[in-house]
């Protein structure tokens, strides 16, 4: 068979990306296959190219319908109909249509919750179904049994679809990440083809700055910069604030985006940003999975992120056209302190549940509904014996170790004075560079060079351009 002439004839490209054709080939060769590939390198043609070649369908489980609806318009792009996204923008009569003629399509996108309802799964049981994707795979460790537990229970649908060839795709997964995936996954663990490429990617300068001015900084760097960018908050009403200072101060087009957005909401604007309606994007972790723009310039963290997974994932959604780009986090004393409230709240949760559970013998609807989302997933697990309260316990005690252990590497990675680069790479298990890269690290000393711009173009208050650069890196000298 010839990959190359596949390559050409079905997706207009003369060669692969690194891993790209290695992942195929197992795929081909009919091997379950964890695959860790950085943003930006293709992974969605992988499954892709399998889905030409091989003869049944592929279902794509994905966590955003935001990445679903920018699957299916690539597919579409290149000329493939028999694609459908199976999620909440469609109809009760278009849901039950495409569950009827479900088998008429060769590519189909679902989410985990969608995924475990009766209906689907029957259906899927009556199909030939010859690969089997999971986009975004780390989110079985990030979105566990504390988030969206659904995650944990993909095996469990594999199972019953007596484990098709599987593929699970992500970007950055340390070594315990890697190893909860194969868990959650596979059929055979142990027998799972792994190709992990690095996490490095020599175009993003990275920075931080500690600075209890974060709002000023923030105003500074996007004076500067003036590009497209996205700027990520941990909370919804930070985006928010932001997005409605900066466009009351400067000439930048600027929106916000996070999960308390209708659908319809969050797709326009998703739109807009790919379209270059909008300059500046400020948006919490919703936002950028497989997001398709490869001329985002900068990435900027206002808060510290939860963990370098989560870090890596979203500057890595900068420069994937090649070119460089920045990532620069703004950190302000105690930052993390949210990411410690965010784990308290999961254990009030379950706190809570457990008292309802020991005083109520029988759930009405309307305690139910009184009940947090999380709870009445957590519930309808006891309930249906997928665990004992015990278990549960245990494994939310597990999954705030390593949210406790992720926080605090983060937070190392803030605070070093060696190269960012290299301690990224260390954390992922990766060898040290032998050399250090022409642009860099604020550490390594080369960031205040390639933040300077040839013109100012974004009307700011008060300062010139060139007494801000002055501002920003006068320490950095």
């Amino acid at each position: 068979m010839d990959l190359k002439k596949i390559l050409l004839d079905h997706f207009g490209y003369s060669s692969f990306r690194e891993g790209q054709q290695e992942i195929i080939e197992a795929l081909l060769s009919n091997k379950d296959t964890l695959a860790v590939l950085p943003t930006g390198t293709g992974k969605s043609l992988t499954y892709q190219f399998a889905g030409k070649v091989l003869s049944g369908s592929v279902l794509v489980v994905s966590p955003l319908l935001s990445l679903m609806e920018d699957q299916v318009r690539q597919l579409q792009k290149q000329g493939e109909r028999r694609v459908i996204a199976f999620n909440s923008f469609l109809s009760y009569d278009e849901k039950q249509y495409i569950l009827t003629h479900l088998h008429t399509y060769k590519f189909i996108f679902i989410s985990p919750e969608s995924l475990m309802k009766e209906a689907v799964l029957s259906k899927l049981q009556e199909m030939n179904l010859s690969l089997f994707v999971i986009d975004e795979a780390h989110c079985v460790s990030q979105w566990g049994v504390d988030f969206r537990p659904e995650y944990v229970k993909i095996k469990d649908v594999l199972q019953k679809l007596d484990f098709p060839l599987t593929l699970a795709l992500t970007a950055t997964a340390s070594a315990s990440v890697e190893n909860e995936i194969k868990e959650y996954l596979f059929k055979e663990p142990a027998n799972v083809c792994v190709f992990v490429y690095s996490v490095n990617r020599k175009n993003l300068v990275l920075a931080v700055e500690q600075t209890q001015e974060k709002e000023q900084r923030l105003f500074d760097y996007l004076a500067v910069m003036n590009r497209k960018g996205i700027v990520y908050c941990t909370a919804r009403k930070t985006t928010e604030m932001l997005c409605r200072k900066v466009r009351m101060q400067t000439s930048l087009r600027v929106a916000f985006y996070h999960g308390g957005l209708s659908a319809g909401e969050r797709n326009k604007i998703q739109q807009q940003f790919i379209d270059n309606d909008l300059d500046v994007l400020f948006a919490t972790n919703a936002f950028g999975m497989g997001i398709d723009k490869p001329d985002i310039r900068f990435v900027v963290h206002y808060d510290c992120p939860a963990s370098l997974e989560n870090y890596v994932q979203e500057i890595g959604r900068a420069g994937r056209d090649g070119l460089s780009a920045k990532a620069v986090l703004l950190y302000r004393d105690g930052d993390e302190i949210i990411h410690r409230f965010f784990r308290d709240e999961v254990k009030e949760d379950l706190n809570a549940l457990q008292r309802l559970i020991e005083g109520h013998s029988e759930f009405s609807p309307e305690l139910i509904e009184s009940m947090s989302e999380i709870q009445q997933k957590w519930l309808q697990g006891y309930l249906d014996g997928s665990y004992t309260l015990e278990t549960l316990n245990e494994r939310l005690q597990k999954k705030d170790q390593e949210k406790y252990y992720q926080l605090e590497q983060m937070l190392e990675y803030i605070h070093t004075n060696t190269c960012r680069r290299g301690f990224i790479m260390n954390y992922f298990s990766e060898e040290p560079l032998t050399e250090k890269e022409e642009l860099c690290c604020d550490n390594c000393g080369s960031v205040a060079e390639i933040m300077i711009e040839s013109e100012k173009t974004v009307e700011m208050p008060e300062e010139s351009w060139q007494e801000i650069l002055i501002r920003l890196f006068k320490d950095k000298k």
